[in-house]
């Protein structure tokens, strides 16, 4: 889920207009502001928004899922519960749900049943598989093109041929290069999803546009991302390697020391002390423990 979650956030950064009309189905949304997510307060939100509707301040949040979560509504409370506390303000939340099975037993809400202290906290639940993906496409929201695979195609469209349509709708938008290139990158990543990898590659090869995706700051990052992940697993393996290989030298250097030590109670039986002194000193010199073992005899 990493990847898409990655996605999902930086596309929501970049446009967060688009997802806030998209989310309230309203036009009048003003002052809108991305807030950080990495607050202790409202961590592991995937989005959080503050923004100005129908003359009012609110909280915008949206939590991103591929699987089922029955532990979905006790979180929601909690996110909600956490940016009522820190910015007092209201707050409309949204699930979106990714994957086409995800979420069908989401109730969209947390509810303490107590006939004294009755609880419910409710959250609007979003499966893209049940959105018509043409009204998206042409409504100019261009943060929620890349999400578009995961819609209901026109009726009648295979999905391959609806899946082409997406990439070449937002191939020929109008943006900057940077700004295309992302909007691809996060397309291609999101349709993984639902589509065959195959099928999304060959598709993006017959259109040319690998290596605008490439060359992309999604691509670049989830590159950076992987490899950083490699690192650190990487060194991870040698801090294990590192402590098994120091347990094994420590367990040889004891065995020779044991030897030594062995050797030198046979040597005092036989020899004067300042003679053993002497031959301890070579002994000490010798970290073959084999040819310890063999003097020892």
């Amino acid at each position: 889920m990493a990847e898409f979650d990655t996605i999902a956030k930086r596309l929501i950064q970049t446009h967060p207009t688009d997802f806030a009309r998209f989310a309230l189905q309203r036009d009048d949304i003003q002052r809108v502001e991305v807030l950080d997510t990495e607050q202790p307060t409202i961590r592991h939100t995937d989005s959080l928004l503050r923004i100005q509707v129908g003359g009012q301040k609110v909280l915008l949040l949206h939590e991103f899922q591929t699987t089922d979560d029955p532990a979905m509504p006790r979180r929601m409370a909690s996110y909600i519960g956490r940016c009522i506390e820190q910015y007092g303000l209201p707050v409309y939340a949204h699930v979106f749900y990714l994957r086409p099975h995800a979420g069908r037993r989401d109730p969209g809400y947390y509810r303490q049943e107590h006939l004294d202290y009755p609880v419910a906290i409710r959250y609007q639940v979003i499966r893209l598989s049940e959105l018509g993906g043409q009204a998206v496409l042409d409504s100019g929201l261009v943060g929620l093109l890349p999400f578009t695979p995961l819609m209901q195609p026109p009726a009648g469209q295979a999905e391959a041929a609806w899946l082409e349509q997406c990439v070449v709708r937002v191939a020929a938008l109008p943006l900057a290069p940077p700004a295309r290139a992302d909007c691809l990158a996060g397309l291609a990543t999101l349709s993984g999803l639902v589509y065959n990898p195959q099928t999304i590659t060959a598709l993006l090869a017959k259109e040319q546009l690998m290596d605008i995706i490439r060359e992309s700051s999604f691509a670049q990052y989830l590159t950076a991302s992987a490899r950083e992940e490699a690192l650190k697993q990487g060194i991870e393996q040698g801090i294990e390697q590192g402590i098994e290989q120091g347990i094994e030298q420590g367990i040889e250097q004891g065995i020779r020391e044991s030897i030594r030590e062995s050797i030198q109670e046979v040597l005092a039986l036989r020899f004067q002390p300042a003679a053993v002194r002497g031959l301890a000193d070579r002994l000490g010199a010798i970290d073959d423990g084999l040819r310890l073992k063999q003097l020892h005899r």
